[in-house]
């Protein structure tokens, strides 16, 4: 279906949840539910099926950028275990607030979280086996995607794989009912926003370099991956 109403990325348009000042108790809530709603429509499982799974090796290294509150990161770890492959994951995130709920959770062992930019970790030279983000690339302008792929890029030895919505009107009318299911957060009202920011798979074509693949994934998610 072409996308008619949100024909155009609306990069002016910024989440209650990046606000400095927004309501703490609410955006702890908001992480809270970031477990359930990715759960339910991030595609990360048929992701890590279909692309990491198939890379991971003992002592597996995994970097995951903007991890937020840190779910993403436990379910890797968990589906990793099941698969008895022992990895060793970082999340890397630049807000403070994020860091330190996720801090107070009861983390994996393997599994640990830095208040730091890709910027910092490339100057440390660090590396990873593999590099993964989700809802990262809508919050970035096209100079910023520029930066923040060649970031990623130098970070990964194996596998780049970034996870995004993609913008459509559907993915819009549809995100509408979770008003009934997550209330006193900023879930719906971002999710919104997240969807009128997000790219589209011809917009990210546009601005990526040769070595990089965009691949539609149900659910409306795009996957851009690279393999340095």
């Amino acid at each position: 279906m072409p996308t008619l109403f949100l024909k155009h990325r609306r990069t002016d348009l910024l989440e209650l949840m990046d606000d400095s000042d927004c309501d703490l108790e609410m955006l702890r809530e908001t992480y809270r539910q970031f477990t359930t709603v990715n759960g339910l429509l991030s595609g990360w499982r048929r992701a890590y099926k279909r692309f990491i799974r198939p890379r991971l090796t003992d002592g597996c290294s995994m970097l995951d950028i903007g991890c937020g509150g840190g779910d993403l990161l436990i379910r890797l770890a968990a589906w990793a275990a099941a698969d008895g492959v022992r990895v060793k994951l970082t999340g890397i995130e630049p807000d403070r607030r994020a860091v330190d709920y996720a801090s107070g959770l009861a983390l994996p062992e393997n599994v640990s979280i830095e208040a730091k930019t890709t910027s910092d970790f490339v100057r440390e030279g660090r590396q990873f086996d593999i590099v993964v983000s989700n809802h990262v690339l809508h919050h970035l302008s096209t100079a910023e995607l520029t930066a923040f792929l060649d970031d990623s890029k130098q970070l990964a030895s194996t596998l780049v794989l970034h996870n995004d919505i993609r913008r459509n009107d559907l993915a819009f009318v549809g995100f509408l009912p979770m008003w009934f299911f997550f209330r006193n957060s900023f879930i719906v009202r971002d999710g919104l926003t997240s969807i009128r920011r997000s790219y589209r798979e011809d917009e990210l074509l546009e601005v990526v370099t040769d070595d990089w693949d965009v691949i539609v994934m149900p659910l409306f998610r795009n996957l851009l991956i690279s393999e340095p």
